[in-house]
């Protein structure tokens, strides 16, 4: 490996590593809050175990420059709806996600996993590349506070102030750095704006510095055998399905917008990714946290330039210290990275001159796909909204030639998955 490719891939994935750290502080505050009561430490120790450990697995035997860690989104689901909302004790929810895992992990073996992504439309699987691009520079201008809540019009401007010159400033040292090839433009404009929030007084060196790993309170807490109960079977699959086409739609649209790709277009080793993917749900119900997923922040790596499995790796061993230095991980502002994502999120929407827009059956599928990522914030909605007006459009227009079976299977999958929830 020569010596300039070693130092890009590590620059990716130190830059992967600060763009999803937050996931850390926030999956525990998630899981550890009022009515589901799993305890804080124990959750981030789990974070963290699982972000390195699957992180590390899909460098080493999928040989990708993706990392894994507990996903946002699907944890609300295993928080909200079935711990809060379907009043099932932690230790026992735990236990779905282990057979969502294991119900994942034999999807991914069998061909059952090539059949779903060769039946998604092409159209769609660059207008989910388009939507993770708008949603990634979404969360970037919100984690900045360009754009803040609003009561009357939902979104507005926010009010301007240092962090956003902060951001700025970063930015514009970024898009610098990048144009002189430099692989280590977005590292060192997250490290700059820290040090900007430093000198302004907003970010102090933590007390303490260090936290002991909690290797008690979840680990090996689930309950198996209790959860394999029929009652909770929708929830297993609902599981399933959200990590499914949460994690195909991930290396979709960063594979179709960074070129991360086979001859024939298909994701760069899709099948081992997966079968990662399903490891990492399968180990969080042993861990003690909500499922793993396949991170869209990894585009930030992807695009500094990690295009192999070292990106993870070195991803992976960042993790590491912050089972003992999680204070000092966290002293990184979300604003930080915002103009990483904003960047990436502009890179991956050069994929809309790719998308078919000739007829209305092509044009609406896409679009809907495209803006309910951002909207829904749910990779998984957008796809699920996208597949099925696809197969109802292309049947009122007389399309149903072009509608390959696997494709009516994912449809009405989707319809039932919206339907309820």
């Amino acid at each position: 490996m020569k010596q300039t490719h070693l130092k890009t891939e590590v620059a990716a994935g130190i830059t992967t590593f600060f763009t999803m750290v937050y996931i850390i502080i926030v999956n525990p505050s998630i899981l550890a809050s009022e009515g589901i009561g799993m305890p804080f430490s124990g959750v981030l120790t789990a974070t963290v175990v699982l972000a390195f450990s699957m992180t590390f697995l899909m460098g080493i035997y999928a040989q990708l420059p993706f990392a894994v860690a507990p996903g946002i989104g699907i944890n609300a689901l295993f928080a909200y709806t079935i711990v809060v909302r379907n009043h099932v004790p932690w230790t026992i929810a735990l236990g779905i996600v282990f057979w969502s895992g294991v119900l994942f992990l034999i999807c991914s073996l069998t061909s059952i996993r090539v059949k779903i992504a060769d039946a998604i439309p092409q159209n769609l699987k660059f207008a989910s590349s388009l939507g993770i691009g708008i949603f990634l520079t979404f969360i970037g201008l919100k984690n900045a506070g360009i754009i803040i809540h609003d009561p009357v019009t939902l979104l507005r401007l926010g009010h301007l102030n240092r962090n956003s010159a902060f951001v700025m400033i970063g930015l514009c040292w970024m898009i610098l750095l990048i144009r002189k090839k430099n692989p280590f433009a977005f590292l060192s404009g997250i490290g700059l704006i820290t040090f900007f929030g430093f000198l302004d007084g907003q970010i102090r060196v933590p007390s303490p510095l260090f936290s002991q790993p909690d290797f008690h309170s979840t680990f090996f807490k689930l309950d198996i055998k209790n959860s394999l109960k029929f009652a909770f079977i929708p929830s297993m699959i609902s599981i399933l399905f959200t990590d499914l086409f949460d994690s195909i739609s991930a290396f979709m649209g960063c594979s179709q917008a960074l070129k991360l790709q086979e001859q024939d277009q298909s994701p760069k080793n899709l099948r081992e990714g997966l079968i990662v993917d399903s490891w990492a749900t399968l180990c969080a119900g042993l861990f003690g946290t909500s499922a793993g997923v396949t991170f869209i922040e990894s585009a930030a790596g992807i695009e500094v330039g990690g295009r192999s499995g070292l990106t993870s790796i070195v991803t992976a061993l960042c993790f590491l210290p912050c089972l003992f230095l999680a204070p000092l991980a966290g002293m990184v502002p979300s604003y930080a990275t915002a103009p990483v994502l904003i960047l990436v999120g502009s890179l991956m929407f050069k994929t809309i001159r790719f998308i078919r827009v000739d007829e209305f059956e092509d044009l609406v599928p896409a679009f809907l796909t495209a803006i309910l990522i951002p909207l829904t914030f749910s990779i998984t909605q957008g796809i699920l909204w996208g597949l099925s007006s696809h197969v109802a459009l292309y049947l009122a227009v007389g399309r149903q030639k072009e509608i390959p079976p696997m494709l009516y299977g994912l449809a009405s999958i989707a319809i039932l998955m919206i339907v309820y929830g």
